[in-house]
């Protein structure tokens, strides 16, 4: 395929357009630009070579002077929305757990946003220009906990995990919800009708205390709250600071 490269390489390392010819036409923000465009609109399984070729009105193959590959197209994508981030410069924040909810929440906002984002994402893209700028701010705002960078970069990690998982559930929730034939509120009467039928018999009296004494209270938004500051008191009394 034209533009590929027969070893491993980084796109970021790539010149905009491999190859001899003119000024190139497009740039990788415009190819990125279209790409999530088509995700936005129909999902990662929609974004192909020849749909984002067609977006800009240029050939497939040309397409592939700029990006080698599909997974190079991810890549793009990941680094384009990430600019969404709104980081403020300056020195590291006092208070680094209000700093680093913060960020969460725009996590979660911009998964919202681009409900494709947690299907395409990779570890391997965090050396993307955004995903630096944003690792770099992280570890700023993280200046003021006492605990080794490797532990910092292990927060940043599993702080992100987290809110793609709660994101990724929330999404599959309110498709299942849509493709319900019934209300959400009588799939969940029957299901509760079954699991308290099961759990009732004694077979589970674990789950029976559990199940009596109710859920958490708090709304979707609450229990994301509660989820993050669970995880950072581990990491706020790991070297004595908070």
């Amino acid at each position: 395929m034209a533009g590929r490269a027969a070893t491993p390489e980084v796109i970021w390392a790539r010149p905009e357009r491999a190859g001899r010819g003119p000024k190139p036409a497009y740039s990788r923000a415009d190819i990125a630009a279209a790409a999530v465009r088509i995700a936005d609109a129909d999902g990662a399984d929609a974004v192909s070579m020849r749909r984002v070729a067609g977006e800009l009105g240029c050939g497939t193959m040309s397409l592939y002077n700029y990006v080698p590959r599909k997974e190079d197209l991810y890549e793009l994508m990941v680094d384009a929305v990430s600019a969404e981030y709104e980081l403020p410069a300056g020195p590291g924040a006092a208070d680094w757990r209000a700093e680093i909810l913060a960020l969460a929440r725009q996590t979660r906002d911009m998964m919202r946003r681009h409900p494709w984002l947690a299907r395409v994402m990779s570890p391997l893209y965090g050396c993307s220009p955004n995903a630096l700028r944003f690792l770099e701010h992280c570890l700023t705002v993280l200046e003021g906990l006492d605990v080794p960078s490797g532990t910092k970069m292990e927060l940043i990690g599993m702080v992100n995990g987290s809110v793609m998982t709660y994101v990724a559930n929330e999404s599959a929730m309110a498709d299942h919800a849509r493709s319900l034939p019934w209300s959400e509120e009588q799939e969940q009467a029957a299901r509760f009708a079954y699991l308290a039928g099961q759990v009732g018999g004694g077979a589970y009296p674990r789950l029976a205390a559990a199940f009596a004494q109710g859920p958490a209270p708090g709304t979707p938004d609450e229990i994301f709250e509660r989820m993050l500051n669970r995880l950072l008191d581990s990491f706020a009394g790991a070297g004595g600071a908070g």
